[in-house]
């Protein structure tokens, strides 16, 4: 009693300490951050105390944030090569806002993010000494440079003035930056200030003060430019061709536009030799490859504000380009008259660390989603930027094209496409499209066997890896894998071309690829991707495909005239195999030009070839995993019965409990233990990706049976540890032989270093092999583009060979039981017969299933394994034929040990060893 008295005194006085210890670190805290706030940033936004009963606070923290900011300086840091400028970005988050007692003053709490990014040979990074600072590492190189600060601070909305301190990757930090404030617009809607170290200069954390721009957030934003008497921009028509109407997009302008970061290409017109076309100014030489759409917001479902970028060309990285030299803002309104989204752009200048101002609001631009595609024209976005200013004034550049695919573009109706080059397929391609096919069965053009992974290789015999979809079947869109339009039926007035034969399909495809960056490819080695736009005639009788092909020859960023942008002298041949396939068969094509060698242009024939898996056998393999859950449910029955089997014998004969091993059972309990743990924590760690989970829910009763296999491997688990109690309860009587437990700890004694031993190889043996496939592995074939009659999966973690290897040891479960029966020389039959060879066959039928299903599945996923799975055990040719015989090996042992004795399989001389006996209790009756 005086026990709990004295420990209830300690734990109240430890509870009292810590909560004053608490209370006396959060008021030396806040000292702290008044002092330093009033140093740094009194001058900027006075201080003000919080309100602790405030409601909460909503937009501050939407209209604080910003993601592709802009920074220079800190060259301590970061690389100012000038070739790294466009991907240096600056973001502000802010996580807290609580209100103060000063009316428009919030106080925040955020984090303040700066990377530098380059590909490889971008970034050279900088030799630095290796030095550990608190809470910082500095490696030798870096490839990215980045710098990371936790902030607090205070925020006007009067002033639109922040001041923020903390400290992070860069040592002591503190933001100081400038917001428009109210009525904001495109003239003064630009965030900049600085980030600045205040760590003694001599500190090896200290910076230079780096200056941020970025674009605000404000909601409070008015549209000036646009929807206004002024007018808006759109003198430049689309030539007299159909454009779709805000009507057809399915989500309305802003949907479509806002959020989107789009690269679309720019094409100079003949003009630009002789004038101006540079929309960076006439004082950079190079014209720009690309130019980058990202709407920023968007409002009224018509106006949108965006950033246009014209970075170099090499630029890849997933944030747009945000840069004070190169990127324009502008204002847009949708014309639904015209049906064109038409903007005015300006230029953003005079970029300093403490000003900032937008000007030069001359140049204008419009984009339109043109009504009909054709082999010529398979854009989905058509447009163009140009200056208004007089030709040779200062800031004029001439008209230029823009062209792309819009990503965020959702079409409902009147998309259409134009077959101009049918005739043209049918004189070139008549003999072959009739050719063959007699008894088989082909692909639906409509269906997604249409689009197909391919492999292409020039006369030299390099390969490249590329992509081909279809865009239109007959005048319906392709609504298969990987198509940019959405599926859905053409309403517009123009009608198909006739066919001839049902059997006859107009198509046209789009087709890419990569080459590595020795690729032969005409007159000239190509590095960079090569599009096909093509189209002609389909067989679905003989799955014979004929398409005349376009290119574009026109390289970004050069003048060529309108009819030098592309080469359609290309012819397009493709053969598909059957859907009912055998070994071997595989699609098979290729990419001729019609052109004279002589011709610049012309390029030796192309191979293509693929293993496209069709829907046939995706549902054959579905039938399997089917096949596999009846397989799995069956093997765990029979492990519930053969250990219901076997505790009935040891109901009969409880006197042979003693005699089974304990460390063989709780293998036995292991190997259902696990398959339970997985399933239990794949509940909160899904590790199927969205394409394999569309893959296995076709197989319809999948999810359903997983429940009935779960629930029969909890049966039989249950039913092991009843086993395992009953043989350990038998050990702890009064009467038991105390040699057993000696003998058991023996056995753990030289099965656990085994065990250990052979963990210790399976993790060498992965090491090995990973070295060894990222080593040997043909860098220009990637996973994605492997034949899936070739099984190379991607090398397996450690932690899945090392489930493999404990799969193993539930192979040869009798192990313990055999050294056990060594070491007690025990007598009679403690393993019921039909319990350790029925254990034994479920554990090596899988196996022999294996040897079938590799022998009889063209195509299967690593991840719809079921039965026999290859993450749980060690499954191969070699593997699938030792492991059934180390089993049945096992079997054969115990069966002679228990038929002629535990040590019958020892030479003589170790069979006669002492043993224990049982020696009769003397009762108190006899004394």
């Amino acid at each position: 009693m005086e026990s709990s008295s004295s420990s209830s005194v300690i734990i109240f006085l430890l509870l009292f300490f810590l909560c004053n210890f608490s209370s006396v670190t959060s008021k030396h805290s806040d000292a702290d951050f008044q002092t330093t706030y009033a140093r740094l940033c009194n001058t900027v936004v006075p201080a003000s105390p919080l309100l602790d009963d405030a409601g909460p606070v909503h937009g501050v923290a939407e209209s604080l944030r910003f993601e592709s900011g802009y920074f220079s300086g800190g060259d301590r840091f970061f690389n100012q090569s000038a070739a790294l400028s466009h991907s240096k970005h600056a973001s502000l988050r802010v996580t807290s806002v609580q209100r103060t007692g000063t009316d428009g003053v919030y106080a925040l709490r955020g984090h303040v993010i700066l990377r530098q990014r380059g590909g490889v040979g971008s970034i050279r990074g900088r030799l630095l000494r290796v030095k550990v600072f608190p809470g910082r590492r500095v490696s030798h190189w870096r490839s990215q440079q980045w710098m990371r600060a936790s902030l607090s601070g205070f925020w006007s909305q009067s002033s639109g003035k922040l001041c923020m301190f903390g400290n992070g990757s860069s040592g002591n930090v503190v933001l100081k930056l400038r917001y428009p404030s109210r009525n904001v617009t495109i003239f003064d809607n630009l965030v900049n200030g600085t980030l600045e170290s205040f760590d003694d200069r001599n500190s090896l954390q200290y910076f230079e003060p780096i200056s941020i721009l970025a674009l605000s957030q404000s909601s409070d934003y008015k549209f000036t430019l646009v929807g206004n008497d002024k007018g808006n921009g759109c003198v430049a028509g689309s030539d007299g061709e159909e454009d779709l109407s805000l009507g057809n997009l399915s989500q309305g302008a802003c949907a479509s536009f806002n959020g989107h970061i789009d690269r679309f290409e720019l094409e100079y017109g003949s003009q630009c030799r002789d004038v101006s076309c540079n929309p960076l100014g006439a004082g950079v030489e190079k014209l720009p490859d690309f130019m980058h759409f990202y709407a920023t917001r968007c409002v009224e479902k018509r106006k949108v504000q965006m950033l246009l970028g014209f970075p170099d060309s090499t630029y890849a990285d997933f944030v747009f380009p945000f840069h004070p030299n190169t990127t324009l803002i502008s204002e847009g309104v949708w014309d639904e008259k015209k049906n064109q989204l038409c903007a005015g752009v300006c230029r953003i200048l005079n970029f300093t660390g403490s000003s900032v101002n937008v000007g030069d609001c001359s140049i204008k631009l419009n984009l339109r989603f043109p009504a009909v595609l054709s082999l010529r024209n398979r854009s989905t976005v058509l447009g163009h930027i140009w200056s208004d200013k007089a030709v040779g004034e200062s800031g004029y550049f001439s008209k230029i094209g823009f062209q792309g695919s819009w990503r965020g573009w959702q079409v409902s109706s009147g998309l259409q496409y134009k077959y101009t080059e049918i005739e043209r397929v049918r004189k070139s391609c008549t003999e072959k499209m009739m050719a063959g096919g007699k008894g088989k069965i082909y692909p639906d053009g409509h269906s997604s066997d249409a689009a197909f992974n391919m492999l292409v290789t020039n006369t030299k015999g390099q390969v490249a890896q590329g992509y081909s979809s279809p865009l239109f079947v007959g005048d319906q869109s392709y609504g298969g894998p990987s198509y940019r339009l959405p599926s859905m039926l053409t309403t517009g007035n123009l009608k198909p071309h006739n066919i001839q034969h049902d059997n006859l399909l107009n198509v046209s495809y789009t087709m890419s690829f990569r080459p590595p960056p020795d690729f032969k490819f005409g007159s000239e080695v190509s590095s960079t991707k090569v599009k096909i736009g093509a189209e002609g005639m389909y067989n679905r009788n003989t799955g014979f495909l004929c398409m005349v092909g376009c290119r574009p020859l026109r390289s970004t960023g050069k003048i060529l005239a309108k009819n030098e942008s592309l080469d359609c002298e290309i012819m397009v041949n493709v053969q598909f195999p059957p859907l009912n396939a055998k070994a071997g068969e595989s699609l098979k094509g290729t990419i001729e030009s019609t052109r004279q060698k002589s011709d610049p242009h012309y390029f030796d024939p192309l191979k293509l070839s693929s293993y496209s898996i069709y829907t046939s056998q995706a549902d054959a393999s579905i039938w399997r995993m089917d096949l596999e859950i009846i397989l799995v449910m069956i093997s765990n029955t029979l492990a519930c019965v053969f250990v219901g089997l076997q505790l009935l014998h040891v109901k009969k004969h409880p006197d042979l409990l003693p005699h089974i091993s304990v460390v063989m059972l709780v293998v036995i309990t292991l190997g259902h233990m696990i398959p339970l743990m997985l399933n239990f924590e794949a509940l909160f760690k899904p590790k199927h990706n969205s394409a394999q989970n569309a893959f296995l829910w076709t197989g319809g009763w999948l999810e359903v049976n997983e429940v009935v296999v779960r629930m029969v491997t909890m049966v039989a688990f249950l039913l092991e540890l009843r086993l395992v109690h009953l043989t350990w309860s038998s050990r702890q009587g009064e009467g038991s032989e105390p040699g057993l437990w000696v003998s058991e700890k023996r056995v753990l004694q030289m099965t656990l270093p085994l065990y250990i031993s052979g963990g210790l190889t399976a993790w060498f043996v992965h090491i090995w092999k990973n070295s060894r496939q990222k080593r040997y592995e043909p860098l220009h074939l990637s996973r994605h583009f492997r034949s899936p009659r070739i099984h190379l999966p991607q090398p397996p973690s450690l932690w899945e060979d090392l489930r493999s290897y404990a799969g193993l040891l539930q192979d040869g479960f009798l192990l313990p039981q055999i050294l056990y029966n060594m070491l007690v020389n025990s007598e009679g039959k403690a393993l019921a017969f039909v319990f350790y060879v029925g254990t034994t066959i479920v554990r090596i039928l899988p196996h022999a299933y294996d040897l079938y299903r590799a022998h009889s599945f063209a195509w299967y996923l690593d991840s719809s394994y079921i039965y026999a799975n290859h993450r749980m055990d060690f499954y191969s040719t070699a593997w699938d034929i030792i492991i059934p015989i180390g089993g049945l090996l096992f079997a054969l042992i115990v069966y002679f040990q228990q038929r002629f004795g535990s040590r019958s399989i020892l030479p003589k001389r170790f069979r006669e060893t002492s043993s224990y006996e049982k020696v009769p209790a003397i009762g108190n009756d006899n004394l």
